[in-house]
């Protein structure tokens, strides 16, 4: 197994002004769904009253998205690695992270002590970025080489796992901030790598609180539980649905595990089998204003989903929005 070495910064990067905001637009309907509007579900606290959507920067171009314990999402930009921090109670937000030209955030991830993991894409990096002051804290460097693509992570016992879409390897970058060692970890088992399309891509732990379920996107939508020890993945038998096309972002709440399906336009609500073997489709929930969502997060009964567009050129201009659905 080999190893990667961290890369320390100390100059963060400056935030820059808050940007412009433009009003929801919605998007295409999928009528051979059922649909969750997302009109106002209760959740703690009042919740109810909350807005079922917010906007985020004009030409942000999110995919990510992660909830903590307070009532703040947090997005990141493949455009320029930035986060946006909004809060869920008046979906009013700021940079708080700034970005810096050829930097990405894919997928990210907030630990319970208030510290950022952003994927960096093509770049080959895991940023750590304080969530309070946005402060970059430390980047590792998990894979040097060209042609990989660090897309998403997910916390299990003392690190923060990633996938890379281009090579079949997990990274494990430790938790805290610190310098320690990246583990590379190399898929084996069950595991297909198809060349030139993204494959793994959404991570989150597994019920047993000791293994991993990775979602693979194309060229069939699979799920994978992975011995982060080995690197044996091993494929989920899945019941109700032949596959899971287009798996982005995965969230698992208890035994339901909710896959993100982005060129379908649906969220995908499977139950997990005991040891996480099996995984049963019960529902799908489409909404119309869903435009490519990419990743979930949830908060209180809701859903928070990303609208990435990608079916839409990017530019200066163009608006993008988190939507909330009933969980």
């Amino acid at each position: 197994m080999t190893e990667a070495h961290a890369m320390t910064r100390t100059d963060p990067l400056p935030l820059r002004p808050r940007p412009s905001r433009r009003t929801l637009l919605a998007g295409a309907g999928l009528g051979a769904f059922a649909v969750a509007t997302g009109g106002g579900t209760a959740s703690a606290r009042g919740a109810a009253e909350w807005p079922d959507a917010f906007s985020l920067p004009d030409g942000f171009q999110p995919e990510g998205i992660t909830i903590g314990r307070g009532p703040y999402a947090y997005c990141g930009s493949l455009a320029d690695g930035s986060v946006y921090r909004a809060d869920l109670r008046s979906g009013r937000g700021r940079i708080v992270h700034g970005g810096a030209e050829g930097a990405a955030t894919v997928g990210l991830k907030l630990d319970r002590d208030g510290l950022l993991y952003l994927a960096g894409r093509d770049s080959g990096t895991v940023r750590v970025v304080d969530a309070r002051t946005g402060a970059l804290v430390v980047t590792h460097e998990v894979a040097p080489d060209s042609e990989h693509f660090v897309n998403d992570g997910a916390v299990l016992g003392d690190r923060v796992w990633f996938t890379d879409s281009y090579a079949a390897v997990l990274y494990g970058v430790p938790r805290g901030g610190g310098r320690g060692r990246v583990r590379r970890l190399p898929l084996r088992g069950d595991w297909h790598q198809e060349p030139g399309v993204i494959n793994a891509n959404g991570v989150v732990s597994a019920p047993d609180g000791a293994s991993l379920i990775v979602a693979s996107s194309l060229p069939v939508g699979r799920l994978y539980r992975v011995d982060p020890r080995t690197g044996h993945a091993a494929a989920l038998a899945l019941r109700g649905v032949d596959d899971l096309l287009s798996a982005d972002g995965l969230l698992r709440l208890g035994r339901t595990l909710y896959v993100v399906q982005n060129r379908l336009g649906v969220v995908s609500v499977l139950t997990l089998g005991a040891g996480a073997t099996t995984a049963v489709l019960r529902r799908r929930i489409a909404d119309p204003r869903f435009d490519t969502p990419t990743t979930a997060a949830r908060h209180g009964d809701r859903l928070y989903v990303v609208n990435a567009r990608f079916s839409t050129p990017p530019a200066p201009d163009t608006p993008y929005t988190v939507v909330a659905v009933d969980r």
